[in-house]
């Protein structure tokens, strides 16, 4: 398929006609305000944008401010929300603080949204990322009314030049009845290309495989598609993608990338993998690329990866030939990331390719290239069950992501976290998870700072006494070993000990006291 004749030389201002080549659409521009007016209250409105990447800057905006013109004279205005995953200020943000979101799915992280969620104003649905794009096709969610999806430009032919993530888009374009375009001239064009759309999935029982066996593969298109008689808006946008800055490696995210990097090389040694390893799927955060920048301490060349984001730690990586090829369905820099990938772009472009989230984290795509899972979490019980998303049980905090796609399909699925949060007041290893996102059969490797428990064929009372012995803080394996030890006598049943009245008690003294230690002082 041709490229378009978008201009790849220039970064920043364009003018938007520069960056759409299909006459029809041309005659759909308008303002933001005007694309807002649209949106008509009670909507399903699905979303571009994934960890702050390639989500719309500017209808979000005004329709939060029609939202608040509409509810003070006392017309309630309220939509839902589908998108990719998180996405920044600039989209869930206003529109929280608007009070215009119903619902939102699948994943969240701006504080004011998780602050209304938490409060009972509004309805958030966690689930897998993978099923998102198909349990909108089996109908689960309803119609989908409206589409707004950020785009670098439009082709001759009317083809879509995506964006820095792709998301669910594809799903939304060809299912909604209506879409709003926003043109982001600040988008490098030099994104054209860099992406391979599949559309080659279909709903059961006529589904094929998925023909890719290696994480390069292309096995798709560079450009989405979509009906022109469904466009009805032009927004013309000139913003960038908006994303913290990572903080710097600490000690505590150093030590667990040690320990991982000690545990990978035993692996090499044991015959279970080579020095390529095998595809990397990492999470979003601090630890995370401080596992990634311990990558390159540890002297790996031509590893691949087969994730959801880049982050910065991805693109050093990359640079530094540690690993040779990068799929995603997201970027997720920082503004320096993003100043690096400009300024290298054509470099970049050879080595990445971003995907629709229903193939980045497909369970078949996953297991057959033996993905190694890295993810974050917040808590895991003494048997390995891991909360990733709720703050003792019921205090959302994101949502599992893609996280569960890659773990219970992976070749290994590894968690990580720090012993301890809040200056010790929380333990990261309780006796039981508050909240379970990843049962115990999903879950091989535990580590914190304090070392790494290998739960691999272990039976359960194995498992617990390993991960209390490996990762549990000082201060909190005394009290979790006395509750092990009672368990095993007293338990109703030996498989897998618990004192019921009790398992929970950490966190109920935390919501009491502010800390789950016994006799410690209120903060």
């Amino acid at each position: 398929m041709a490229r378009s004749n978008v201009c790849h030389t220039s970064f920043g201002r364009a003018a938007v006609h520069d960056r759409i080549h299909y006459s029809k659409f041309l005659d759909l521009r308008m303002s933001a305000e005007q694309a807002a007016d649209l949106v008509k209250p009670g909507m399903t409105v699905a979303m571009s944008g994934f960890t702050g990447a390639g989500y719309p800057k500017a209808v979000p905006g005004a329709l939060a401010a029609l939202m608040e013109k509409e509810q003070a004279a006392g017309n309630p205005f309220k939509i839902n929300v589908l998108t990719g995953a998180s996405t920044a200020p600039e989209l869930d943000g206003v529109l929280a603080r608007a009070g215009g979101m119903n619902l939102r799915l699948p994943y969240m992280s701006d504080p004011e949204l998780r602050r209304r969620i938490n409060d009972g104003e509004m309805e958030y649905m966690d689930i897998h990322l993978s099923h998102v794009a198909q349990h909108a096709w089996f109908g689960f969610y309803g119609k989908i009314d409206l589409a707004i999806i950020e785009i670098v430009g439009v082709t001759e032919d009317g083809q879509l030049i995506p964006s820095s993530s792709v998301g669910n888009n594809k799903t939304w374009l060809d299912m909604a009845d209506k879409v709003i375009l926003e043109v982001n001239t600040q988008q490098s064009p030099a994104l054209e290309g860099m992406h391979d759309i599949y559309y080659g999935t279909a709903l059961p029982p006529h589904r094929q495989p998925i023909e890719m066996t290696t994480a390069d593969q292309r096995i798709g298109e560079p450009y989405l598609r979509v009906d022109p008689s469904k466009i009805v808006a032009v927004v013309e946008t000139d913003a960038p993608d908006r994303l913290s800055p990572f903080a710097p490696v600490d000690e505590t995210s150093s030590q667990i990338a040690d320990h991982l990097l000690d545990f990978l090389d035993h692996e090499i040694r044991a015959g279970r993998l080579t020095d390529k390893l095998l595809p990397l799927q990492s999470g979003v955060g601090n630890i995370a690329n401080a596992v990634l920048a311990g990558l390159s301490r540890g002297g790996y060349k031509g590893l691949q990866a087969y994730t959801e984001v880049i982050q910065d730690g991805m693109l050093s990586l990359l640079k530094d030939e540690t690993i040779g090829f990068a799929s995603a369905t997201s970027f997720s820099l920082s503004s320096d990331g993003i100043e690096e990938f400009n300024r290298h772009v054509d470099f970049y472009r050879e080595r990445i390719l971003l995907r629709p989230q229903e193939i980045s984290n497909h369970p078949e795509l996953v297991r057959r290239l033996g993905c190694i899972a890295l993810n974050g979490m917040i808590e895991a019980d003494i048997y390995g069950n891991v909360n990733s998303t709720n703050v003792v049980g019921s205090h959302v905090m994101n949502g599992i992501g893609g996280s569960g796609d890659f773990a219970r399909n992976g070749y290994l699925s590894v968690f990580m976290s720090p012993s301890v949060a809040k200056g010790g007041k929380i333990s990261g290893i309780v006796p039981m998870a508050s909240h379970v996102d990843h049962t115990e059969h999903d879950t091989m490797i535990l580590i914190t700072e304090r070392g790494l428990a290998d739960l691999r064929g272990l039976s359960p009372k194995q498992r617990a006494q390993v991960i209390i012995d490996n990762c549990a803080a000082p201060e909190y394996r005394p009290m979790l070993q006395d509750y092990f030890d009672r368990a095993k006598v007293s338990s109703y049943g030996k498989h897998t000990p618990h004192l019921l009245g009790e398992s929970l008690s950490w966190h109920q003294r935390f919501i009491d006291t502010g800390d789950m230690r016994p006799g410690a002082a209120q903060a």
